[in-house]
């Protein structure tokens, strides 16, 4: 039995299901976030977040993709077992890495408005 083919079929539904799920999760819920950046303007903040969603697709898909390229051979079950639990669990780390730089950014974008309406109220 050709253990990669195997590795490579339950990968690919694994990535598909994980990216696709939290996708939408950060999607609903980013929402708000970006809501809270962008007060007056409903457009601007939904356009912002459909960018961010296919941005994260595009990323996360590409890097999965781009794993299977690099992947060891598998000889065995146990071989089976560590090289997806090796390459899902370097994906699951990226996506909660890039999710908290994403995160970062948008608190900071946050801070510098507050700051830019702040001084505006000032002078006026």
């Amino acid at each position: 039995m050709n253990y990669n083919i195997l590795a490579y079929i339950v990968y690919i539904i694994v990535i598909v299901i994980i990216i696709g799920w939290l996708g939408r999760r950060l999607h609903s819920i980013g929402r708000i976030f970006i809501l809270n950046l962008y007060k007056d303007d409903l457009s601007a903040c939904d356009a912002i977040n459909n960018i961010l969603l296919v941005a994260y697709y595009l990323f996360n898909i590409g890097y999965a993709l781009l794993k299977l390229r690099r992947w060891q051979y598998v000889r065995s079950c146990g071989d089976l077992v560590y090289s997806l639990s090796l390459n899902i669990g370097l994906l699951l780390i990226i996506l909660a890495v890039t999710h908290y730089f994403n995160m970062a950014m948008i608190y900071l974008a946050s801070k510098k408005r507050k700051n830019i309406l702040n001084h505006k109220n000032q002078i006026l």
